[in-house]
């Protein structure tokens, strides 16, 4: 059975969560737990990159005695699949069409808009993937003639 979010220190986690936690260099994750209630603005919830979850998986989709909770760190999700680095330090790409209940666990980060390091990172891939980009519709569209002789 699938083990329940319990509680807001580290040491109140499941041991596979703990480890997780401990290898990604949580100390305080108190301060990271959602907030349902209050003022609007002062709410928060959802899944965020490296949180601690659980997966299950449809049983249609597994084979034979496969046990149906997967459990990890989220790294990314996509409109077709959940990539986690499991309890065993495996990266698994799981389809979003088996996945019957995600349960979060714990929270590693901070919420998005308060996440300067996350947005930091966010900024710095766009200049990276916008100069890739240029760089491939140039080559694209033969304006880069560095290859030719005379």
């Amino acid at each position: 059975m699938s083990s329940q979010r319990r509680g807001s220190r580290i040491d109140d986690l499941p041991d596979w969560a703990r480890r997780l936690a401990e290898d990604y260099g949580a100390t305080d994750i108190e301060m990271m737990q959602d907030v349902f209630f209050g003022p609007l603005i002062d709410r928060r919830s959802g899944l965020r990159k490296d949180d601690l979850i659980e997966l299950m998986i449809d049983a249609r989709a597994l084979r034979g005695d496969d046990e149906p909770w997967i459990r990890g760190m989220l790294l990314a999700t996509s409109r077709n699949a959940v990539e986690i680095l499991d309890e065993f330090g495996g990266y698994r790409s799981i389809a979003r069409d088996v996945i019957v209940e995600v349960r979060l666990v714990t929270h590693l980060r901070k919420p998005y808009i308060e996440d300067e390091e996350l947005l930091t990172f966010e900024k710095e891939d766009v200049r990276r993937r916008s100069s890739v980009h240029e760089q491939a519709e140039k080559q694209a569209d033969g304006n880069d003639d560095s290859h030719l002789w005379g």
